[in-house]
């Protein structure tokens, strides 16, 4: 697996009601190495999902480059996986007809050996026994564990996540917390996660990235240890500590803040 690397990327818009070119994006340089767990928070508009589809190839940055190893990003690939918010499943088919689509998409792949694969990310991820069941029959939970099968079967270097648990109720969300951090670590895949939620950040991020807006740049980084803790204790004992409620505590005020600012109220 090869690492990730942000060089001097800046995104911006053009503003269609005033013809104004607006900086979503400046200067944002960082480097992920093979199999490290990355969050991203910020206020809206801080250009957190704008980042992540520049690396996901949807977008081309303004100025700058991005590269998975030393090959230029410069549009989508099976290398970077991508996990939405609401899966992005197709719900009227089967739930193993949504986890192997993109293998049945590659030429020369023989059913009987991909139908092995599909069994066993399914078993994974919890959904054994859920194979043939149609997809919009199952929970919010159980179908974000359909698109996390979905994209690891396809062994993509990078696992991008966007708002991946932000339609969930908070036991699910956290049980998929916790599944996210059991496959960080079975897979030794390098991640990265938006998310508008401090305390996730906090868990599922071994760095952290808060990032401010006008214009969207990194403000600071965390470089975290709940993440490496979460893989053999309980999430809820994590969050009593002091630690975290200290670090929380301090990236929240940072954010209101921000937010503030935009508001201008201060």
């Amino acid at each position: 697996m090869a690492r990730l690397e942000c060089k001097d990327v800046s995104m911006s818009f053009l503003n269609p009601q005033n013809s104004e070119t607006v900086s979503a994006l400046e200067r944002i340089n960082f480097i992920l190495e093979k199999g490290e767990l990355l969050t991203v928070l910020g206020p809206s508009g801080c250009g957190k999902t704008t980042l992540l589809n520049l690396i996901a190839g949807f977008l081309t940055p303004t100025n700058g480059e991005i590269f998975l190893g030393e090959k230029k990003i410069t549009g989508p690939s099976l290398e970077r996986g991508m996990v939405f918010q609401q899966g992005a499943l197709f719900e009227w088919l089967s739930v193993e007809k949504n986890v192997d689509f993109g293998l049945r998409m590659k030429k020369g792949l023989i059913e009987a050996n991909y139908r092995e694969l599909v069994n066993n990310w399914l078993d994974i991820v919890g959904l054994k026994g859920f194979e043939k069941t149609p997809t919009y029959q199952l929970s919010g939970g159980m179908q974000q564990r359909v698109a996390l099968a979905r994209c690891l079967i396809n062994d993509p270097e990078v696992i991008l996540m966007d708002e991946p648990l932000g339609a969930l109720d908070a036991l699910t969300r956290e049980k998929m917390q916790s599944l996210i951090l059991d496959l960080w670590k079975r897979t030794g895949k390098t991640i990265m996660i938006i998310t508008h939620s401090v305390e996730e950040a906090l868990l599922l991020g071994e760095r952290l990235f808060v990032m401010a807006p006008r214009p969207g740049r990194i403000f600071k980084e965390y470089k975290l240890p709940f993440a490496e803790k979460g893989l053999s204790k309980s999430l809820r004992e994590i969050k009593r500590g002091k630690d975290f409620s200290k670090v929380r505590e301090e990236i929240l005020s940072m954010i209101w803040d921000m937010e503030e600012e935009i508001m201008g109220l201060v």
